[in-house]
């Protein structure tokens, strides 16, 4: 029986590169260099045909661990919650205010690239305090 090793996390979107972008600043991504013979991912752009361009983005963790993103353009756009989500681990081991604290200056950061702060929700007990949050076009992800 064989294990998986890697994963690719694919999005949805109506801009792939600007959502890429946003989650390289998110999880301290890169984008990859562009395929050999185009200087820069524009050139490399435009030698699709016009229906293809823009219409894929990629980034992923410049130390290999974490798992790539494929961010593809679809027709539709968002129009329920997301059934999968990301949950950035940003105050693991901290709790209380302390753990409060850290996932609001996370938040605070990421609404300077465009996220959205929806509502923290405070521990109950049960679980610790989270963060919930929007990216660029609306996809859910907590801060945790």
């Amino acid at each position: 029986m064989t294990s998986v090793k890697k994963i690719q996390v694919t999005f949805d979107c109506a801009e792939p590169e600007r959502v890429a972008r946003f989650w390289c600043e998110v999880l301290g991504y890169v984008v990859p260099p562009p395929p050999e013979g185009f200087a820069t991912w524009d050139d490399f752009g435009h030698s699709l045909p016009p229906e293809r361009q823009g219409a894929g983005f990629v980034c992923h963790d410049p130390a290999g661990v974490g798992p790539r993103l494929y961010f593809q353009r679809v027709p539709e756009g968002k129009v329920v919650k997301n059934r999968v989500h990301l949950d950035v681990r940003v105050a693991v081991g901290l709790v209380g205010e302390e753990r409060v604290a850290a996932l609001e200056a996370e938040c605070a950061r990421l609404v300077a690239f465009g996220a959205v702060r929806v509502r923290l929700l405070r521990a109950d007990g049960f679980d610790e305090s989270c963060l919930v949050m929007q990216d660029v076009e609306g996809n859910e992800f907590c801060l945790d």
